[in-house]
């Protein structure tokens, strides 16, 4: 009588095809990704194995994610089963036409300079399946597990380990309010006037690099909440809670519209300015990359042409009373169909105080 053998203990498919992928890949949400299945899922095929088999599989805490000593033993066993599987003529089917991107951006970015643009990428890249994810600005410890990413930071920001990359979008920044809080303020002539108005705060966006070019050496302003997020200060300028510093590429429509009013025509450059980090050389990132670099330098060179426009506006001009060579009074310069003067809380900034754009 032969010897008994032993129960087989024979994993699921998609059991070993989430084993292979978590770890070819280095990331359970990229296995999903790859495996058109959720994370949530892909974890309890990767559980459901190593329950199977009394043994881990992988080291959890790694970055990215590795096997164990039994789990590479058993990943190449496992990748010998699925080639075979794989040759089989009937298993075979086409590759997918689309190529996933996924891309990390800092929320107001993302609102006011991908998101109104992106169709014209979509529209010439129908082979990218993009995915568009949300960074925290100052909480996230590590950059998302994405192939592009954007975020606002100063050269040394970073650890050598994580370089903080090439600038995609230098922009300056200037008081913005809202007229409705105008409307409740004292005139604000100077800059000095602004020691009357709520100035709001956030750490992304400090006031000290414009008030010393303003020529005040007033602290960073200690009242009121601090938001730390661009779009929420924005957002608080516009409902007139406080004058803001703003970025003219991401309040343009506000300003444009006139919801939030320039108070001074002096600029200064943002001590943190939008930065692309390193990404692959070639494939969809490198696509992408390209067209948001266009997209930048396009809106760069409209916001500089914007500001340009409201410091000729803000120069004096001689007084109409005031007779010229002839003894005639100078003619009134003229203004294109729908044009305004320059408000009269504007200033020109102080002699070697220009915008640097």
């Amino acid at each position: 009588m032969p010897p008994p053998t032993a129960p087989l203990r024979l994993p699921s498919i998609d059991g070993l095809r989430a084993f292979e992928a978590a770890v070819r890949l280095g990331s359970i949400e990229r296995a999903a990704d790859e495996l058109h299945i959720t994370a949530s899922a892909v974890s309890k095929r990767l559980a459901t194995l190593e329950e199977l088999l009394g043994t881990a599989l992988l080291q959890r805490t790694a970055k990215p994610l590795a096997p164990t000593a039994a789990g590479r033993e058993y990943l190449q066993q496992v990748r010998a089963a699925l080639d075979l599987l794989a040759a089989v003529p009937l298993h075979q089917r086409p590759p997918p036409s689309l190529q996933r991107l996924r891309v990390t951006l800092p929320p107001t970015f993302a609102r006011q300079i991908v998101v109104p643009h992106l169709q014209s990428f979509t529209d010439t890249h129908p082979h990218i399946e993009l995915e568009v994810l949300l960074s925290i600005p100052f909480l996230s410890t590590q950059p998302a597990d994405s192939d592009i990413e954007v975020h606002a930071a100063a050269a040394d920001d970073l650890p050598g380990t994580q370089p903080a990359g090439a600038v995609l979008l230098a922009d300056v920044v200037l008081p913005v309010a809202a007229p409705a809080l105008l409307a409740r303020l004292p005139a604000l002539r100077t800059p000095a006037d602004l020691a009357q108005a709520p100035l709001l705060r956030t750490p992304l966006e400090p006031w000290t690099p414009w008030l010393r070019a303003a020529g005040l050496d007033w602290p960073e302003p200690a009242a009121g909440p601090r938001l730390v997020d661009l779009g929420l200060t924005l957002e608080a300028a516009v409902s007139g809670q406080g004058v803001a510093l703003a970025r003219p590429s991401l309040a343009r429509h506000w300003l444009d519209s006139g919801t939030l009013r320039p108070l001074f025509p002096l600029a200064v450059a943002s001590p943190y300015p939008y930065r692309l980090r390193p990404h692959a050389a070639d494939g969809p990132a490198a696509e992408f990359a390209h067209w948001l670099r266009r997209l930048c330098a396009t809106l760069q060179a409209d916001a500089t042409q914007w500001l340009q426009a409201l410091q000729h506006a803000d120069e004096p001009r001689p007084s109409p009373l005031t007779p010229t060579a002839t003894g005639a009074p100078p003619p009134t310069p003229a203004r294109t169909a729908g044009s305004s003067p320059a408000p009269a809380h504007r200033t020109t900034p102080e002699a070697g105080s220009s915008a640097r754009a």
